[in-house]
């Protein structure tokens, strides 16, 4: 397989996550409600992330039968193509639950192992961002036409707007609160909006300048990572390590490093 496949693979997420956005934009019941816990009681599932990965996979095996999946509502295959398909049907699911706006569909292709396509798609703000690996990142919605994006330029770190994200264990949310509250003094502020995905994002298109997270699994970071990165943002987790369960940190260049030396010396990688 070749770079050429790429632009393909991001054509099919792009339909995939379209489709999946307006199932749960238009398809949203009234009455919804839990359909299933994961990690702590209020971590949950609505039968519309089910119905959306349903539909993703339904779509992608369709066109490329052979493909792997790594799923966040169960979706697992190997695959014998070398291609997976990292999916997060609904990321932000419990600003969904409450009918909040920030929540989003997360696409992403692999090859071998590398994210080398990424598609996220927000629709109540009607915006989608995407990314093919060495073709930069891009987004459509909020703007006239499709705009390439470029991360801010990097103010002093006491002066930067960064997001996080808490996780849904009390043990682990009361030591990220604990982080939280000895970093906020050393920034502009502090954003907690309930979507990796949408966070990542967010840092591509300038409206933020750095982004960290303990908890994340592979689906809520592969396509925003990549986006971010083609953007001209930083990725990593601990120093001299990548984003993993430990810690996602992300930011423009001169945020990056002074934020994760700080975020390794108050522990955020661990509980």
């Amino acid at each position: 397989m070749t770079d050429s496949l790429h632009p393909d693979l991001l054509k099919l997420a792009h339909e995939a996550a379209r489709r999946a956005g307006e199932l749960l934009r238009d398809g949203r019941p009234a009455d919804l409600a839990v359909a299933a816990t994961k990690s702590s009681p209020i971590d949950v599932v609505t039968e519309m992330d089910i119905a959306a990965e349903r539909l993703i996979t339904g779509l992608i095996s369709d066109h490329r039968p052979d493909d792997g999946f790594l799923g966040e509502e169960g979706a697992a295959t190997e695959g014998t193509t070398g291609i997976r398909w990292v999916i997060d049907p609904l990321d932000g699911t419990v600003n969904y639950l409450y009918g909040l706006p920030t929540w989003s569909v997360s696409i992403a292709a692999e090859e071998n192992g590398e994210t080398v396509a990424g598609v996220v798609v927000i629709p109540m703000r009607g915006e989608t961002y995407h990314a093919v690996r060495g073709g930069g990142a891009w987004a459509t919605g909020a703007w006239e036409g499709e705009r390439r994006l470029t991360c801010r330029p990097a103010p002093p770190l006491d002066q930067a707007l960064v997001s996080t994200g808490f996780n849904y264990v009390t043990e682990v949310r009361a030591h990220q609160a604990e982080v939280a509250h000895r970093l906020i003094p050393l920034l502009r502020d502090i954003r907690r909006g309930g979507s990796a995905a949408v966070d990542l994002c967010d840092l591509a298109a300038g409206r933020l300048d750095g982004y960290y997270e303990r908890g994340l699994h592979p689906w809520d970071l592969a396509a925003g990572d990549l986006i971010a990165r083609e953007a001209g943002a930083l990725t990593g987790g601990r120093p001299g390590e990548g984003p993993s369960r430990d810690l996602a940190v992300a930011g423009t260049p001169g945020v990056f490093e002074p934020l994760q030396r700080l975020l390794e010396d108050f522990g955020a990688w661990h509980d």
